[in-house]
């Protein structure tokens, strides 16, 4: 059962209903536990036992991190039992890290080799991939919650509390990443929802349905006969499967997070927002506050800041962005091309940070940048670091990686490429297609322009009113066979 589905939709409904039915918050939060783990044993219910075990180990050791040091302590001893308990403290957090780490790397690196001495681990299929879904996702939230209470935020001291976050299915698969206490805050102040965020929450589930089946399934068909067929592909076939794949890619994701969003919003919960319209950022460190934002803030306060941040010399500064974004690429898979993707979005922030750098020391360099030419200057670059190193994230081995970089420029496709992956697939030629994803774009910069520069907002009725348009679309006009998410795969 994933969504959008129709089972998925009376599931939700289900929930909702029964959610708001029972009296207390005890109760509410047994419904959403028992749910979430009913919503993951119709995936992979054999990881169950896997998911409730890290739950209840990351709940103790957050507890054990949280025990605060005993004031009956004589003041002589006081100095020496604080240090003390300030090292218990400190090996606990590398302890619960370790465990954390240890297991994501094993399962995104050990199948690999078992496949290599051809121990299929999934089974049947043809893509073995024995990765729980969402340990990715799990495993950061667990990372952060141990921080935050090692830094002095309380620890939980309710395992059904902290198991019904862990577990929330909305945002147990692909996120976005949540905060322990910013979650379970909301709950203490829980109420039924409003008209105006019912309503809210249906429209971000119907937008989803429709980034997802309209826009990102039928533009990854597309990515994957050109995928499939690259080496017969010209350099124009090369960089629109690029520019399709950060198309696909971002309504894909974002599609994901909207119905997670809207689904948690019919709870009576507001998880984060992960994207905002990241393809007209005009500088990759803004990239990087738009696109997966969560993941961003991650990286940033669990991560960067711990290595030193830019609080030291500008070298070290540019020493910890590269390292950030390298375990980013790591993050997402065990494949060399996700490397090369992180490098390549590193060495973007480390020239950010030096042009920064020269811009506070030259005030004719710091205008140019702020003039309208400056900004799309600013803006095409941006955005071509990004969709050129989309090419890695969509071929993640060399070997195709680094044909496609070869057939980048100059090169003349194969006749039988354009009949068999636009005429025969699409019943439209390149130029066609690429006319067609301007139009996105375009489309994406209309609702851009008027959200950021009009600063204009549907309302709750109009929202209302389209739902069963949207519905109906996503229904109706949707490919026959749905693909996976892709960040499932993460």
């Amino acid at each position: 059962m994933t969504q959008p589905s129709i089972l998925y939709g009376l599931f939700l409904l289900s929930v909702v209903l029964l959610y708001w039915v029972v009296p207390n918050q005890r109760a509410k939060l047994w419904v959403m536990l028992s749910s979430s783990l009913l919503f993951y044993a119709t995936l992979q219910a054999q990881y169950i036992p896997l998911m409730l075990v890290l739950a209840g180990l990351n709940f103790v050791l957050g507890k054990a991190l949280g025990t605060p040091l005993d004031w009956r302590i004589p003041n002589e001893a006081w100095a020496y039992a604080q240090a003390d308990w300030q090292r218990r403290r400190t090996r606990l957090l590398w302890l619960g890290i370790a465990l954390n780490v240890l297991l994501l790397l094993g399962f995104k690196y050990l199948n690999p080799w078992l496949l290599a001495f051809g121990i299929n681990t999934a089974g049947n299929g043809p893509t073995p991939n024995w990765m729980p879904l969402g340990l990715s996702f799990f495993t950061f939230e667990c990372i952060a919650y141990l921080v935050d209470v090692y830094r002095g935020s309380p620890a939980s001291d309710r395992l059904l509390e902290f198991s019904a976050y862990k577990l929330f299915f909305p945002k147990l698969i692909s996120g976005p990443i949540t905060r322990f206490h910013s979650f379970t805050g909301q709950l203490k102040t829980l109420s039924f929802p409003s008209i105006s965020q019912q309503a809210e929450g249906l429209w971000l589930i119907a937008a989803g349905a429709v980034k997802k089946l309209l826009i990102a399934d039928r533009i990854g068909q597309l990515v994957t006969l050109s995928a499939e067929s690259l080496p017969r592909a010209g350099s124009g076939d090369i960089w629109l499967l690029a520019v399709a794949y950060g198309i696909q890619l971002y309504f894909d994701f974002s599609g994901y997070v909207d119905m997670a969003r809207g689904s948690a919003m019919l709870l009576g919960i507001n998880l984060p927002q992960n994207f905002n319209f990241p393809y007209f950022a005009t500088s990759i460190a803004d990239f990087w506050r738009r696109w997966h934002i969560t993941l961003g803030d991650w990286l940033r306060n669990y991560l960067y800041f711990p290595l030193g941040g830019s609080r030291r010399d500008l070298t070290r500064t540019c020493l910890n962005l590269m390292i950030v974004m390298l375990v980013a690429g790591v993050w997402h898979g065990d494949r060399w091309g996700f490397i090369v993707w992180g490098a390549i979005h590193g060495l973007a922030l480390i020239l950010h940070r030096l042009s920064t750098s020269l811009s506070e020391r030259s005030k004719i360099i710091a205008a140019f940048w702020q003039s309208l030419p400056g900004i799309v200057l600013a803006w095409g670059l941006t955005q071509f670091t990004v969709f050129f190193s989309w090419i890695f994230f969509r071929l993640p081995s060399l070997n195709e990686a680094s044909l496609a970089i070869r057939h980048l420029i100059g090169h003349s496709g194969d006749v039988q490429f354009a009949q068999k992956v636009y005429i025969e697939s699409f019943n439209l030629n390149r130029p066609q297609i690429s006319f067609l994803l301007a139009g996105i774009l375009g489309l994406m910069g209309f609702a851009y322009a008027v959200q950021r520069g009009l600063k204009l907002e549907i309302s709750w009725p109009v929202k209302v009113f389209l739902l069963p348009l949207c519905f109906y679309l996503a229904w109706v006009l949707a490919p026959t066979e749905a693909s996976p998410y892709i960040y499932f795969d993460f």
